[in-house]
C-alpha cells in the first residue's frame, strides 16, 4: 500500500506551479530580490564569454535560466577556463562568476520559483503573442493579395474608361487640348454636313405639311410647320443675321475661341478685350452726384402753347445753341448706317453654331420624328377601318406606305444622331464655353490620375505583403525555439520536483501540453 502511494503521480497545473512551490516551502515567497542579483551577474558574465559553437547555440533566442547556467559550466570545463590550480580551485574568473551564479540560484531553491514563473509567462503571454502576430501576418498577406487584385482590376477599368471617353470625343488622348482644338476647328464642316443631310428630309417635311393641312382643312401651305428646318433646307446653314433680317450681312465680326496648347491656358479673344477702363476708384472716378446746370430757367413750356410761345422757345434755343457744332451728329449717323450690315455677336454665328437657333432646329427635328413614329405605329395596325375611311378622300401626298415612312424616319434619325452624338455635344460645349476645355481635360486626367493611384496602391500593397512575409519568416523560428525551450523547462522542473518527493512521477498540466 505504501508503495502504491509513492508511485502516485503528482499533477500540478502550470498556472499554479509557483504558488504550489511556495506553499510547500520549496522556495521563499520573497525570491524576486535574489533573482534581480542573478540577472545582473548573468548579464555581466555574458560580456566575457569565449567563442564556442555550443555556447552560441545554447544562448541563441532564449531567456537564460538556472539550467542554462549549469550547461554553461559544463561546457566551460572543457575549455581553458576550466583549468584548476594546485588547490583544486578554478583559476579562471569566468568559472568563478558562473559558480557564484549557480550558488545564488540554489540558495533557498530560488531557481525553482524563477523557472516556474518563466513557464507561466511563456505559456500565458509569450507563445500566444508570437502565434497571434504570425496569424496577423498571414491575414494581412491574404488581404494584400485581394487588394492587389482589386487595384489591378480597378486600374485597368479606369484606363479603359479613359480610352472609351477619348474614343467618344474622337481623340487619342495624348494631347487633349491640342486634339480638342483641332476637332473644334472642324465643327463648321460638321454643321455644313448636317445642313446637307437635312436636304434628304424634304419628303418627310412635305409629308408632314400635307398631313397637317389635310387635318386642319386648310388649302394654304402651313408656314408654321418646322420653320427652322425648312429654312436650312432652302438656304443652308446661313448666319443668324441673315435668318433674322432676311439679307446677307455686309461684314461678319467673329469672336473666336483660341485654345492655347503651349502653356495649357485657355485664351478667349473677344471684341473690346484691350479696353482700358482706367482706375474707377482713383482720379478717373465719375462723380455721379455732380449737378449739371443747363441754364434753362428762361424757358417756359406749357401744354397746348401757342405758336407765339413756340417761336419764343425757338429763339431761346437758337440763342443758346449759337456755338453748337452739329458735325458729331452727322458722324454718329454715318457710323450707325455703316453698322447696319455688320453681323456681330450671336448674329455672326451660323444657325447651327448658335445654341438658341440650334435648339430650335432640334425641336423641329424631334417634332418631325414624333410625327413619323406615330404614323409608323398607325400604319402597322392592320384592319384599322376608322383610319382607312378617314383617309379615303385624302390627297395622294399623304397616302404613303409604311416602308416609305420608315425610310423617312431612318434618314431623320441619322441627322438627329449627328447633332446629338457625345462627340458633337462636347465640341459644341467647348465652342460655347471656352473654360469647358479645361474642365474636360481635368476630368479626363483625373481618371488617369486615379488609375495611377491604383497602381501606386498596388505597389504599396505588394511591399506590405513582402514585409509581412519577411516578418513571418523571422517569427516562426523564434516561436519554434521558445516552444522547444519551454518544453525542456517543463521536463526539467518535473525532474527537480520529483527528486524532492522520492522520484514520484510529476506532471505539469494545462495548456503547456498543447503549445
Amino acid at each position: 500500500m505504501q508503495q502504491d502511494v509513492e508511485n502516485l503521480p503528482i499533477d500540478i497545473h502550470f498556472n499554479k506551479l509557483l504558488d504550489w512551490l511556495v506553499d510547500r516551502r520549496h522556495c521563499k515567497q520573497q525570491w524576486q530580490a535574489a533573482s534581480l542579483i542573478v540577472r545582473e551577474k548573468i548579464n555581466a558574465a555574458l560580456q566575457d564569454m569565449p567563442e564556442n559553437d555550443q555556447l552560441a547555440k545554447l544562448l541563441e533566442g532564449t531567456y537564460i535560466n538556472y539550467f542554462h547556467c549549469v550547461k554553461i559550466i559544463d561546457i566551460l570545463k572543457g575549455t581553458a577556463a576550466g583549468e584548476k590550480n594546485i588547490f583544486g580551485q578554478y583559476s579562471s574568473q569566468k568559472m568563478k562568476d558562473w559558480n557564484d551564479i549557480i550558488r545564488i540560484y540554489e540558495k533557498d531553491c530560488m531557481f525553482l520559483a524563477e523557472t516556474a514563473q518563466m513557464l507561466m509567462r511563456n505559456v500565458t503571454y509569450e507563445i500566444p503573442a508570437l502565434k497571434k502576430q504570425i496569424a496577423k501576418c498571414q491575414q494581412v498577406q491574404k488581404e494584400c493579395d485581394k487588394k492587389e487584385t482589386d487595384y489591378v482590376n480597378k486600374a485597368a477599368e479606369l484606363r479603359k474608361k479613359y480610352s472609351n471617353s477619348c474614343k467618344e470625343l474622337g481623340i487619342k488622348g495624348d494631347k487633349i487640348k491640342s486634339e480638342l482644338s483641332a476637332l473644334v476647328q472642324d465643327l463648321p464642316k460638321v454643321f455644313d454636313e448636317v445642313a446637307v443631310q437635312a436636304q434628304k428630309l424634304n419628303g418627310a417635311v412635305k409629308y408632314y405639311q400635307d398631313f397637317r393641312s389635310f387635318l386642319l382643312n386648310s388649302t394654304v401651305q402651313d408656314s408654321d410647320c418646322v420653320p427652322v428646318l425648312r429654312y436650312i433646307q432652302q438656304k443652308g446653314n446661313t448666319t443668324t443675321y441673315e435668318w433674322k433680317h432676311g439679307c446677307k450681312p455686309v461684314h461678319v465680326e467673329n469672336s473666336r475661341v483660341v485654345i492655347d496648347t503651349k502653356d495649357e491656358e485657355d485664351v478667349v479673344v473677344e471684341d473690346g478685350a484691350d479696353i482700358d477702363w482706367g482706375d474707377l476708384n482713383g482720379t478717373n472716378e465719375i462723380n455721379q452726384e455732380a449737378e449739371i446746370d443747363f441754364d434753362i430757367s428762361g424757358i417756359t413750356i406749357e401744354s397746348g402753347g401757342t405758336d407765339e410761345a413756340k417761336s419764343g422757345l425757338d429763339i431761346e434755343v437758337e440763342q443758346m445753341g449759337e456755338e453748337i457744332d452739329w458735325g458729331d451728329i452727322e458722324v454718329e449717323s454715318s457710323q450707325k448706317s455703316s453698322d447696319e450690315g455688320t453681323a456681330s455677336g450671336e448674329e455672326a454665328l451660323t444657325l447651327l453654331d448658335n445654341p438658341a437657333a440650334r435648339n430650335l432646329f432640334l425641336d423641329d427635328l424631334f417634332e418631325l420624328e414624333a410625327f413619323l413614329s406615330q404614323r409608323i405605329s398607325e400604319l402597322s395596325v392592320e384592319g384599322n377601318v376608322l383610319s382607312s375611311s378617314q383617309f379615303q378622300n385624302a390627297p395622294a401626298g399623304i397616302q404613303v406606305e409604311g416602308k416609305q415612312v420608315e425610310t423617312m424616319a431612318t434618314d431623320l434619325s441619322a441627322v438627329i444622331g449627328q447633332l446629338t452624338s457625345v462627340q458633337i455635344q462636347h465640341l459644341m460645349l467647348i465652342r460655347d464655353s471656352p473654360r469647358y476645355v479645361e474642365r474636360l481635360k481635368d476630368t479626363l486626367k483625373s481618371t488617369l490620375s486615379l488609375a495611377d493611384k491604383m497602381i501606386f496602391y498596388e505597389k504599396e500593397t505588394i511591399s506590405r505583403r513582402h514585409d509581412m512575409e519577411t516578418e513571418e519568416r523571422d517569427l516562426i523560428p523564434k516561436l519554434d525555439v521558445l516552444v522547444k525551450r519551454t518544453k525542456e523547462m517543463q521536463k526539467q522542473m518535473e525532474g527537480e520536483i520529483s527528486k524532492r518527493y522520492k522520484n514520484r512521477p510529476v506532471n505539469i498540466m494545462g495548456e503547456i501540453n498543447t503549445i
